[in-house]
């Protein structure tokens, strides 16, 4: 399997190669991709160093595979390309998102819709992603009617020069600024642009994104999306009201039986999801399970997973495995 990475100089690019040694992806030939300013950049994948090319080149070295992640305006033009010349493409972008005829997925809740003619695959939005995890069991048990999401997301997801905003105010050095405000000792509501009817761009793609990965378009969401001064995963408070009702030990039964979950959910004993435990993880760590004590069939829950892993490059990562299991590619 000759297997591309584009954007592989980049925050999740570098956690893709990461992923794809751990999880031992078959790499017969490695191959990665970066814009024209990182043409020639060396980067070290399986012990081994390679030299980062361009991207026709990429496309002219024909692989099977192109894991992307290097921006929305960058997969708008060079995905279709690679699509044309046989390659399949899984983008981490959200370029692709919502396009009625790409598939948007993850592997525990939908790869199911998957085929061979599938050339362009969308990966979801980072906190997307991990409350569909969270969500896929109990929604087949007890029928979603509503979430109501606030998350508590990392810098990591802004991407490097965040990082380093943070580490310098930390350290009372003045430098690039990723936000429009400072961010440490700080919280921004305020994740990628405000569109017209006052929402985010980031909690659009939350209400979106939930219904067509769960394929459910009744599902009502409404999300407020939060930065935070924290390094490792993004955190979320999850309200679902249900069709049915529940017992809390039959959710709790059901999570744990849920594929990539993992529930921790012991807050007598201080046990409960934090970013600092989902840190280099792919799983996603659920907690604080309770009922909802101002309105029937309604569970609050809260839901931690590390944003650069299962919310991007371990989550692209599987769905490769999954067209390679299934001889989609």
């Amino acid at each position: 399997m000759k297997v591309a990475v584009v954007g592989a100089t980049g925050l999740v690019g570098t956690q893709m190669m990461r992923v794809l040694e751990e999880r031992k992806f078959p790499v017969t030939e490695f191959i990665p991709v970066a814009s024209e300013k990182s043409v020639g950049k060396k980067v070290t994948f399986k012990g081994k160093e390679y030299t980062v090319v361009g991207m026709q080149d990429a496309i002219n070295m024909k692989p099977q595979l192109a894991i992307f992640s290097a921006g929305g305006g960058t997969s708008k033009t060079w995905a279709p390309k690679f699509a044309e010349a046989g390659i399949t493409v899984v983008d981490n972008s959200s370029a692709w998102r919502m396009e009625p005829d790409i598939k948007l997925v993850v592997p525990e809740v939908n790869a199911h819709v998957l085929t061979k003619d599938d050339k362009i695959i969308a990966n979801p939005n980072c906190s997307t992603i991990q409350m569909v995890v969270a969500l896929v069991g109990v929604h087949k048990a007890y029928q979603i009617r509503r979430i109501v999401v606030s998350t508590y997301q990392s810098v990591t997801g802004t991407g490097k020069k965040a990082v380093d905003q943070l580490m310098n105010e930390r350290k009372g050095i003045s430098g690039d600024m990723a936000y429009p405000h400072k961010i440490d000792m700080n919280a921004l509501p305020h994740i990628d642009v405000f569109l017209d009817n006052g929402y985010t761009k980031e909690e659009m793609k939350m209400v979106n994104e939930t219904r067509k990965i769960m394929e459910d378009d009744t599902i009502q969401v409404t999300a407020t999306t939060v930065r935070i001064p924290v390094i490792g995963g993004h955190s979320e408070a999850v309200n679902v009201e249900f069709e049915k009702d529940y017992e809390l030990a039959d959710v709790k039964k059901i999570l744990e039986n849920t594929s990539g979950v993992i529930v921790m959910d012991d807050p007598k004993n201080n046990v409960y999801p934090m970013p600092i435990v989902s840190h280099n993880r792919d799983e996603v760590f659920v907690g604080r399970l309770r009922r909802d004590e101002s309105q029937p069939k309604t569970l609050n829950m809260w839901i931690v997973s590390d944003n650069l892993r299962k919310g991007a490059a371990t989550n692209a990562v599987q769905i490769a495995e999954y067209l390679v299991k299934n001889s989609l590619i």
